[in-house]
């Protein structure tokens, strides 16, 4: 067996295939297990789990949060995985509508600016939306749409020009501290997980292993996405050092999109033990 690939999107984020499209592969790829993580929303969560009884197969529904930590000089975009949670707790549903609004508002303002250069619209944006309202718009479907219109041959060379954040055209969203998010989910009962601490290509300064400890220790953080492939191996080894000071769960995932970029599902997993504690801890249960 593969392991579970605990980190994975679909259409109701910035994927391109539907929860039962999800189930259906990760279970022909032969993984144990598999999460349901789009981004600061819940909406696939239905569709997760009439799949995952329909196919036999485990899912674990999750969330990933996006959020920031500013400290001094420092800002640090951080995206908090977070697993097994009252889907039906008030403070995240209103956290995660925020979220949307603002990543909504922040994609209307860099497509008028894009616009200006490339023939792109807002509707042509929309067209990539796959689940309508319920999608959590941003700039993978811009990325997507900046291909549709034939000036990128595929969404990472997109991030990588004109919508990378080093780009003219990008423009930040505002995003809740990080610290509150974990404490957020924590409370509605959920296993969180910081994804991807270690990618200094996502962040020009990264969490201190301080940061990390002040999250541990005094905000209920559970775990560190180890095995992910924008961690390089030096990153892995102090994260993994890190989380064995401090007692935290190692977690992989393969940050599965599905077209359009190349992380394959199942590239990077969690190990079937550390999968059984996730669910232990988890306030709702396991599907199916």
């Amino acid at each position: 067996m593969k392991g579970w690939d605990l980190h994975c999107h679909t259409v109701f984020s910035d994927g391109t295939y539907s929860p039962t499209e999800l189930v259906r592969i990760a279970k022909k790829e032969g993984l144990q297990g598999i999460a349901i993580s789009d981004h600061d929303t819940i909406a696939g969560w239905d569709e997760a789990k009439k799949a995952a009884i329909v196919e036999d197969f485990p899912v674990i529904r999750g969330t990933e949060i996006t959020s920031q930590h500013d400290d001094k000089n420092r800002h640090v975009s951080v995206h908090v995985l977070s697993y097994l949670y009252d889907c039906e707790d008030e403070h995240v549903l209103n956290l995660y509508a925020q979220m949307r609004k603002r990543r909504l508002e922040r994609a209307q303002l860099m497509v008028e600016k894009l616009s200006q250069d490339f023939p792109i619209t807002w509707e042509s944006v929309l067209e990539q939306v796959h689940e309508g309202d319920k999608t959590t718009v941003g700039r993978p479907h811009i990325a997507d749409a900046l291909v549709a219109a034939g000036i990128y041959e595929n969404r990472s060379l997109a991030f990588a020009g004109a919508i990378s954040a080093k780009s003219p055209y990008y423009i930040p969203v505002l995003s809740p501290n990080v610290a509150d998010v974990i404490t957020a989910l924590k409370n509605a009962g959920g296993v969180v997980v910081l994804a991807h601490s270690g990618a200094t290509s996502r962040n020009r300064q990264l969490l201190s292993d301080n940061d990390i400890e002040f999250f541990a220790k005094e905000c209920g953080l559970d775990g560190l996405e180890i095995f992910h492939r924008d961690n390089s191996a030096e990153q892995r080894a102090r994260l993994s050092t890190l989380a064995d000071r401090l007692g935290l769960l190692k977690t992989g995932g393969s940050d599965w999109h599905g077209l359009g970029k190349p992380n394959k599902l199942g590239e990077n997993t969690t190990d079937n033990e550390t999968a059984m504690e996730i669910i232990h801890r988890g306030r709702i249960r396991l599907l199916p």
